[in-house]
């Protein structure tokens, strides 16, 4: 079923490799006396990267990986013999992904768009060989540098799915219906509530082969910020939806009223909602007449409002119109050009603080030359 694959919230075990050890080794071959220092530096350990893939629209293929371990380096060696870079680990995931710190609940980054990567923790540096201490006092140095240590930390991946409009709308409301019948998107519909238990998207084509991303979000009810019903479960993804629109039936009691409660329990769940446009459409109106639908316009929100039919298609290019003129409107087109330079700008200064650990299982062919002394903690910066 959908809603067993859909998964938007995972929480996850990320160690970065540990550097690889430098060499202490000198040059020991026939007829060649006091060969010198020819130890190798150590490997770099591998980098946990998360990066954005379209592909994916759910965080189902994380779900049961519940550690990422990036490869360590390979120690250096003799012959000033470099040991092997590790091999990085990638993690896919789908674009509207948030990294936390699961512990400290601290923002790590935040994925947009396709192909974007961040480094959520380096790899250790590898050491750096007894060659590369040589010099004309010190021709024969015995120390070489350890590996850097690794990182690691519990990161939660949290998803909110990226779309132009947001239907929001007491379950029934014709939500799954709308979204079936302007786009592909095939949603569960049914007569009764909470029938859509996911999120689905669907890409609406408009004139001149333009198109925007309308997202179905749940049902909501009155406390659902509180928990009630679905809960704030879903509450999160209509937070990245550049457009609001509410769907209430035209059979409702109070239209103005259910809107009242719908946006209250917005503003509960996040006050930055209540900054975003939005629509109204009121469903179902095959069920009017002219006069019954004149009488109605006399009590609505003030905002801007249609009335369609996804039975009976009525108005729905007007929706369309309507919603396409808003997603134009200069306001949203500078929040999203003021979102991708604030998102750039942190993604540029990103600065993670992940707990290191430096252990001595995880070397696993220390140099059998390896002459280790008090100097061995020294990094060159």
């Amino acid at each position: 079923m959908a809603e067993a694959n859909f998964v938007d919230y995972v929480k996850i075990y990320c160690r970065s490799g540990k550097g690889g050890r430098g060499s202490s080794h000198f040059r020991r071959e026939k007829y060649i006396p006091k060969g010198g220092p020819d130890g190798g530096d150590g490997g770099d350990g591998g980098d946990i990267i998360l990066r954005g893939d379209r592909n994916y629209w759910t965080l189902l293929h994380l779900r049961f990986q519940r550690h990422i371990r990036a490869e360590h380096g390979e120690p250096g060696g003799g012959q000033k013999r470099y040991g092997k870079k590790g091999e990085d680990q990638i993690i896919p995931v789908p674009c509207g992904t948030i990294a936390y710190d699961a512990e400290t609940g601290e923002y790590i980054c935040d994925i947009t768009d396709h192909g974007e990567e961040v480094v959520l923790m380096k790899g250790g540096r590898g050491g750096l060989g007894n060659t590369r201490f040589k010099t004309s006092t010190n021709q024969a140095p015995r120390y070489a540098q350890p590996g850097e240590p690794y990182e690691e930390r519990y990161v939660i991946f949290e998803l909110k799915l990226l779309a132009d409009v947001g239907l929001v709308g007491f379950p029934n409301a014709g939500k799954s219906t709308l979204l079936s019948v302007v786009s592909a998107a095939k949603p569960k519909i049914a007569n009764y509530p909470f029938t859509t238990l996911v999120p689905n998207l669907g890409i609406v084509n408009y004139r001149d082969f333009k198109s925007f991303v309308m997202a179905d979000i749940p049902g909501i009810i009155e406390g659902a910020s509180e928990g009630k019903g679905l809960g704030t479960r879903f509450l999160r993804h209509i937070e990245r939806n550049s457009l609001l629109l509410f769907v209430i039936p035209a059979d409702a009691d109070d239209i103005k009223a259910e809107y009242n409660i719908l946006l209250n329990e917005l503003v509960q769940y996040n006050p930055e909602l209540a900054d975003k446009k939005r629509l109204l459409a009121i469903s179902k109106t095959d069920l009017l007449d002219d006069e019954l639908q004149e009488e109605i316009s006399k009590d609505l929100p003030d905002i801007p409002y249609v009335f369609i039919s996804a039975v009976t298609n009525t108005g729905l290019t007007e929706l369309k119109d309507l919603i396409w003129k808003e997603l134009s409107s200069d306001e949203i087109v500078q929040l999203k050009e003021v979102k991708q330079e604030r998102d750039s700008l942190v993604h540029r200064n990103l600065d993670i603080q992940s707990v290191v650990f430096d252990d001595d299982e995880d070397d696993d062919q220390p140099d059998e030359d390896d002459t280790d002394d008090e100097e061995n903690s020294f990094y060159d910066e």
